[in-house]
């Protein structure tokens, strides 16, 4: 059998997992410095939590969980019958695997809510599923480090979301555009053209406009049954560039006005911070259903090809799909795999981050062995990171061992190493060789 892995996941060398950890690191860093906690959900949940949070696109994404022992036996035989998969799956399917971390979040927070204090910061660093089309910055399994806020509406929340993402991504040398919208303002351009019941309709199209362009967006809209005169004035809307631009063309909603007013008192908690670029988008959408305020996006540097590597927004009422009314939220989540794609691309990787041991203990002699794996002891219990060549292997083998692995420093005990107890330290890069008691190697290894 040939070995492989599904499509749309990864398998990650040790030099990989040294920087995702280096990119989990800094995130982290910042959550804490911010007041964040770490929590955590289950990989699995029930699939009535997952369903119907996420738009009729999000929905179809979901993996779905069969039911555990003969899943067909109590399936439904008429739909079975007719082949019929989305009738069926309710019968053989009770469980699916998390597609983001928020909508479990909003259950972890109604099951626990005595136990916690609000307003709740929390952050949650773990994988996410979706039954997407693998493609480049696009996968089935990924990372998702989310930081959210509940029990509060205060727009601070939104600033401070904004301010983790840029000192993140500064901290990480990503030069990204963080840029942001409201929902409102979204529903007020539904009203504005007479439309608000086809609100989700025209945002799920919108949401499509990087990928398809204006024309694509127009020929969606058609399809959803607006005139030529509506899509004229969603284009004009589209076109806008800032508030000030918008304000005068949404006079006749008050839920977009609420809006404007909502970017503009974000926009006055930052005034005077140092951002690398924030930006008003009345093209961002966010096709999630739950969304009902600001919403953010992360879009990447410009001489990257990817999509957007963080986004986020406000909720109102979440967590009252699960029985707990009146209860907003706002949250971000980085997009981990396409910074991790971002950061190899733009070779922006710290030259020093750590991939290995420090040294390498060998030996010529299968007599020095148990010497050299009291030294390697010694080595750790110091904290120095060591190991040790399991054999009295060629010399040269053992010299590859070490390249092959990125080791720069390489401890030999031969004979007169063994007797004097003087060790010969080689440093496989300059080629310098010296002798030292181990005591020296210690002192000169902790400072490297």
């Amino acid at each position: 059998m040939k070995p492989s892995v599904p499509k749309g996941t990864r398998d990650f060398l040790p030099s990989q997992v040294a920087k995702r950890k280096y990119i989990f690191g800094v995130i982290e860093q910042v959550f804490q410095k911010y007041g964040y906690v770490a929590i955590e959900t289950p990989t699995m949940e029930n699939l009535s939590t997952l369903t119907g949070k996420y738009g009729e696109e999000g929905d179809k994404l979901l993996f779905k969980v069969l039911n555990n022992g003969d899943y067909l036996k109590k399936a439904d035989a008429e739909a079975l019958a007719e082949k019929n998969s989305s009738k069926l799956t309710s019968s053989i399917s009770k469980r699916g695997l998390r597609y983001d971390l928020t909508v479990p979040f909003a259950r972890y927070v109604v099951m626990h809510q005595n136990d916690l204090y609000f307003p709740f910061k929390r952050y949650q660093i773990q994988p996410v599923w979706r039954a997407d089309r693998p493609q480049k910055g696009r996968y089935n399994e990924f990372y998702q480090c989310d930081a959210d806020v509940v029990g509060s509406d205060s727009l601070l929340y939104e600033a401070e979301l904004v301010q983790i993402f840029n000192e993140a991504y500064g901290l990480l040398n990503v030069d990204a555009q963080v840029k942001v919208n409201n929902r409102k303002i979204l529903f007020g351009l539904a009203e504005v053209i007479g439309a608000t019941d086809k609100f989700m309709d025209i945002t799920i199209a919108i949401d499509k406009l990087d990928k398809i362009g204006w024309e694509g967006v127009k020929k969606d809209l058609q399809g959803r049954d607006l005139n030529e005169e509506q899509l004229t004035r969603v284009g004009e809307i589209l076109a806008v560039k800032t508030i000030e631009e918008l304000e005068p063309l949404m006079q006749t909603s008050a839920t977009a006005l609420a809006g404007i007013q909502e970017i503009k008192t974000v926009q006055e908690f930052l005034e005077g911070k140092d951002f690398a670029d924030f930006s008003f988008d009345i093209t961002l959408a966010r096709g999630l259903n739950y969304y009902t305020g600001c919403i953010l996006e992360v879009a990447p540097p410009k001489e990257v090809q990817i999509g957007s590597i963080g986004g986020g927004g406000r909720y109102d009422d979440l967590t009252g799909v699960f029985g707990l009314k009146d209860v907003s939220g706002v949250g971000i989540s980085f997009g981990f795999a396409r910074i991790y794609d971002v950061m190899e691309e733009l070779n922006l990787f710290p030259e020093t981050l750590v991939q290995d041991v420090q040294v390498l203990v060998t030996y010529m002699d299968s007599a020095y062995q148990k010497f050299a794996f009291d030294c390697v002891s010694r080595l750790r219990k110091k904290g120095v990171r060591a190991d040790v060549y399991p054999s009295a292997a060629k010399f040269q083998k053992q010299m590859k061992y070490a390249n092959k692995r990125g080791i720069t420093q390489v401890i030999i005990i031969g004979q007169e190493e063994f007797d004097s107890k003087v060790l010969s330290i080689k440093n496989l890069e300059s080629g310098d060789q010296k002798k030292l008691g181990l005591d020296e190697i210690i002192q000169d290894l902790l400072f490297i």
